[in-house]
């Protein structure tokens, strides 16, 4: 396919709380030659965005309810960068007008529905383009996927492939609740709710794979189970308790080992844990945490008391005060263990509230990954996940912008 494309980048959605914060970003980092242009329904509002930013970058209107808006955003541009969600609501329109036009893609996605329907609506079409769709490039999911990644080049190096029991544990974490987070939780609730068919895809460990028939066997996987430190690691204390996107992230990265001819090993398992501390009391805390994630999820599932989260939780659109932003952290350590008995583990840490400046500048950097990372990016096209669309280019430009992402053999 043959387009003319006189953009690099286009911010879609740049006028909301996420999208501002992306552009503002391109802004301040962009390297040069890099021609960006900025996308939403309000002109007005893009106009006073530009002038915030001091940016004279294109701006375009377009709209989710309009594809021939979407179609002729996608075939003026490279990489297409959208927060526009909840993406089951808005997304898929932009999916197939990018796959369609051979126009590489990039969003926030911790939806696993929406990822689903898009690998079997669109991998075919952007396989054939040569477009690469990449969902889940913020904190969802990216620490996770390019965590396994750094753990896996480490274990490579070495000659210690393949990896086995492999555990992600969220170390400390400050930062803001996002609304559109909460939407999107919402609507997979209603979803799940009220089709059996969605309920089995999103309970599914292996919800995302390109091919279940090929998964192996690996007995169940519980994505939300409590977890003692000491099984995890030398030096891992306490009772870790569920993370409350495990159920996603866990599934991105089997993906991941997936698209790559399960690289990662035939018996790799994956879950993700959260720490509370390493006082005799992290048995009760991660009770609580757990109790807390089932108890949002049901209060959201339940119509009296969805009513009264509504008026509480955030929005979509909203999000912490800079402040905030700027005061926020994460850090992740994972670790892994081989057929070999080699331990491996890593660290996935920034600056900067996760959920938003954090995720803000894993978004852009997935974007300039795409656009400049040339022959050393995944060749074709596809639904693909950051570990493989990105791997070693992502890695090495999130460490250029202050990220620590680092992996090491243990003992």
């Amino acid at each position: 396919m043959t387009v003319s494309r006189d953009l690099d980048i286009v911010v879609y959605g740049a006028t909301g709380f996420v999208g501002r914060l992306t552009a503002a970003y391109l802004a301040e980092n962009l390297p040069t030659g890099v021609a960006v242009g900025l996308a939403g329904r309000s002109r007005t509002k893009l106009e006073k965005l530009a002038a915030d930013l001091g940016t004279d970058w294109r701006l375009i209107e377009a709209n989710a309810d309009d594809p021939a808006s979407l179609t002729a955003l996608a075939e003026s541009t490279r990489v297409v960068i959208t927060t526009v969600g909840p993406y089951a609501a808005y997304g898929l329109p932009l999916v197939q007008a990018c796959a369609e036009a051979g126009t590489d893609y990039v969003d926030l996605t911790g939806e696993v529905l929406f990822h689903r329907e898009s690998i079997d609506r669109f991998d075919d079409v952007a396989r054939r383009t040569g477009a690469r769709i990449v969902h889940s490039c913020g904190f969802d999911s990216v620490p996770s996927d390019l965590g396994v990644h750094a753990l896996y080049r480490a274990a490579e190096a070495d000659g210690n492939l393949p990896l086995t029991d492999t555990t992600f544990v969220l170390g400390s974490l400050r930062g803001g609740v996002s609304g559109g987070t909460i939407d999107s939780l919402r609507r997979q609730l209603d979803a799940v709710r009220k089709d059996s068919t969605a309920r089995k895809i999103a309970a599914r460990p292996y919800s995302l794979s390109p091919d279940l028939s090929k998964e192996p066997d690996l007995g169940r996987q519980n994505d939300f189970a409590f977890v003692d430190g000491r099984s995890v690691a030398p030096g891992v204390s306490g009772r870790l308790a569920p993370f409350f996107m495990a159920s996603y992230n866990t599934r991105i990265v089997r993906r991941s080992n997936a698209l790559r001819d399960w690289a990662y090993g035939r018996r790799f398992r994956y879950r993700e844990t959260m720490s509370v501390g390493s006082s005799p009391l992290s048995p009760v805390l991660a009770g609580l945490v757990g109790l807390g994630t089932g108890a949002l999820a049901a209060g959201l599932s339940f119509a009296p008391t969805r009513f009264v989260l509504d008026k509480i939780l955030p929005a979509p659109g909203e999000g912490p005060s800079e402040k905030t932003r700027e005061n926020g952290y994460f850090t992740v350590d994972l670790y892994a263990s081989t057929e070999s008995g080699a331990r491996y583990t890593a660290r996935f840490a920034a600056q900067g509230d996760p959920g938003y400046k954090a995720t803000a500048v894993m978004l852009a950097e997935s974007a300039l990954s795409l656009a400049l990372g040339g022959e050393a990016l995944h060749a074709g096209g596809g639904v693909l996940t950051p570990a493989v669309a990105f791997g070693d280019v992502l890695t090495e430009r999130l460490r250029a912008a202050g990220f620590e992402i680092i992996a090491r053999r243990l003992g």
